[in-house]
């Protein structure tokens, strides 16, 4: 009786890539190929006004990494992380979001 042969991904990393970037925001767009997740730091909030003249604080964001995946892997990419926040609170705890919604880099 055969069977299906396993597939392993072997991934590897280049040595200016093995530090990573730190990133505590997420845009998400698509199109009808593919997802893009923008990874961005946000800078210091500033005030200012929409184009209707109201008040609104405005919180700059500079994407550190673009990554584009199509939407068949997306669902692999949250079943993962899903998988990995669930391993991470059973030994950490739950995790406690911020109360401002904002999140700054940490201190250095």
């Amino acid at each position: 009786m055969s069977s299906e042969p396993q597939v392993r991904f072997e991934m590897s990393i280049s040595e200016n890539e093995v530090v990573g970037v730190y990133s505590n925001f997420l845009g998400v767009w698509h199109t009808p190929h593919e997802f893009t997740l923008d990874f961005a730091v946000t800078q210091p909030a500033m005030p200012g006004t929409d184009d209707d003249g109201n008040d609104v604080t405005r919180v700059p964001c500079q994407v550190v990494a673009r990554v584009r995946v199509p939407p068949t892997v997306l669902f692999d990419f949250l079943r993962t992380i899903n998988e990995n926040l669930s391993n991470y609170e059973a030994s950490f705890g739950a995790i406690q979001r911020p109360d401002s919604g904002v999140v700054y880099p940490p201190d250095e």
